[in-house]
């Protein structure tokens, strides 16, 4: 029987983030929302619609934007670790970003995908890190972790790259906003590459 082709499915938090250029190029899009909860939920439930139509599991790429304070604004980083930066029960003994009793690891980690770009960590939390946030991980996001952590317990393969819009730091909504149609166009880049290599 021969393997079908299976495109990927894109899994973003906001259709700012791809400005419809996506969709354009003939990516299948899922916009789950901002924050863990909200990817968890989405994430879970697309996979489980698929499963039950007996849909082919295809890879999930998560395609975002993130805040760093080593790698400069502008720049593609491919996320292949992933850890929680707001899970803190250090007051019952556990190390920041282990999550009690449970036997998953504090740091998710998957092959890398998207080769050609620097694989860096993404540290995740629902909060948009400025110069009042600590940061752990080369690249912050407020996604990446959870979507991973459903792509583990579903067995699906997963990668994840990020644009860096901003410093993590004081300034980082304004450049936010102002790195949107760049890491649009960045996106469907890493699309078209995505979509000839399945």
């Amino acid at each position: 029987m021969s393997m079908q082709h299976t495109k990927p499915l894109i899994v973003m938090a906001l259709p700012q983030e791809s400005r419809g250029l996506l969709e354009r190029a003939g990516a299948e899009v899922l916009y789950t929302g901002v924050g863990k909860v909200n990817a968890a939920v989405a994430l879970a439930r697309r996979l489980a619609e698929m499963r039950c139509t007996g849909a082919a599991q295809p890879l999930v790429v998560n395609l975002g934007t993130a805040g760093s304070r080593t790698i400069p604004a502008h720049t593609l980083v491919a996320c292949n670790r992933f850890a929680q930066r707001d899970m803190d029960v250090s007051g019952l003994g556990f190390a920041p970003g282990v999550t009690p009793f449970d036997e998953t690891p504090a740091v998710l980690e998957f092959p890398g995908v998207v080769t050609h770009l620097p694989q860096v960590l993404c540290s995740t939390a629902d909060s948009f890190a400025t110069h009042l946030h600590e940061v752990a991980g080369d690249v912050v996001d407020m996604e990446a972790f959870a979507l991973a952590r459903v792509c583990l317990a579903e067995n699906a393969r997963f990668a994840c790259v990020k644009y860096i819009t901003d410093g993590a730091d004081s300034d980082s909504a304004t450049h936010w906003e102002a790195a949107l149609d760049n890491a649009a166009r960045a996106f469907v880049t890493v699309y078209e590459t995505l979509d000839k290599s399945e």
